[in-house]
């Protein structure tokens, strides 16, 4: 990665973290994540009283001396769980920006570290057009973490990405085994909230990461000027304009567009997925270490 975003002083700084999943997920043997069920570790959760079937070793012999009924005891349970991370590659997120796609993939790469290391599965999928490609497969590990990162620079981003299409078609969701995050600007007029949905009903963790430039989150463009729609194939397509923009018109990009914030936080509240938004111009440590830690997902 790019020494300004991620370096081996970054990275280190990230060993101090972990990611704090939801304890009802159930992900896979050999993990560090605590969950509802009890398990095999060596810490102590609680007592039952026997039943038919149950391991006499767990026996408690003192409980039974002193209630002459058979107790056994019951464990912890650690699981691994597994983190998907899918990077829009619209032309949006990058084709125009160079620093919102090195930011995204930043990011993408930050919590895919956060992930092997405290011994997860990780997972990144490319979304272009209608499909999601998974190029690394299922990463578990630094080393092969690592030779996954290297690549990750030379992502194109160009086109639409339809988020939708490109989950809802994943073959590789899972079901109800760690956290799925969506890292994207969505500008689209696919209704990503589906995608959401769709994940939620997989009973996946899901979080939104939605990098914008300065630009985007304060315009300072004042006149006439010619808006072409990135993603646009056609130089005469009707989302093309040209517009003179007052400060009016300023007053009203703000407006709208406190109201697209307004209107992926409340969807993503009732759903109990977490939202955040960051601006490029703010240093990635700042998503980790401010803006995750504020949602509660790190510790």
């Amino acid at each position: 990665m790019k020494d300004s975003l991620l370096n081996d002083k970054f990275f280190s700084r990230l060993e101090t973290l972990a990611f704090n999943l939801k304890s009802h997920l159930l992900g896979y043997f050999g993990g560090k994540h605590l969950v509802s069920t009890y398990g095999q570790t060596v810490e102590f959760a609680d007592f039952r009283e026997y039943q038919l079937g149950d391991d006499i070793r767990r026996i408690d012999w003192n409980l039974f001396s002193r209630f002459e009924k058979y107790f056994i005891k019951l464990f912890t349970d650690e699981r691994q769980m597994h983190v998907q991370i899918f990077v829009d590659c619209s032309a949006s997120m990058g084709k125009d920006n160079p620093e919102k796609a090195a930011y995204a993939i930043a990011a993408a790469a930050a919590l895919g570290f956060l992930a092997v290391h405290n011994m997860d599965k990780v997972s990144f999928h490319i979304m272009k057009g209608n499909t999601t490609e998974n190029p690394f497969g299922t990463i578990v590990g630094k080393n092969a973490f690592f030779r996954a990162v290297g690549q990750l620079e030379d992502l194109v981003f160009d086109g639409e990405s339809d988020i939708e299409k490109c989950i809802t078609s994943c073959p590789e969701t899972g079901n109800n085994n760690g956290l799925t995050v969506i890292i994207s600007d969505f500008f689209t007029n696919s209704d990503w909230k589906k995608a959401v949905d769709y994940l939620c009903y997989k009973k996946r963790q899901v979080m939104l990461l939605q990098p914008l430039t300065p630009a985007e989150v304060e315009p300072t463009f004042d006149g006439r000027v010619n808006l072409i729609d990135s993603e646009s194939l056609d130089l005469v397509d009707e989302k093309n304009m040209k517009i003179r923009i007052t400060r009016s018109a300023q007053s009203a990009y703000r407006e709208a567009l406190k109201d697209f914030y307004a209107d992926i936080r409340t969807f993503a509240k009732k759903r109990g997925v977490d939202y955040i938004t960051v601006n490029t111009e703010d240093p990635i440590e700042k998503v980790l270490f401010g803006e995750l830690l504020k949602v509660g997902m790190i510790s």
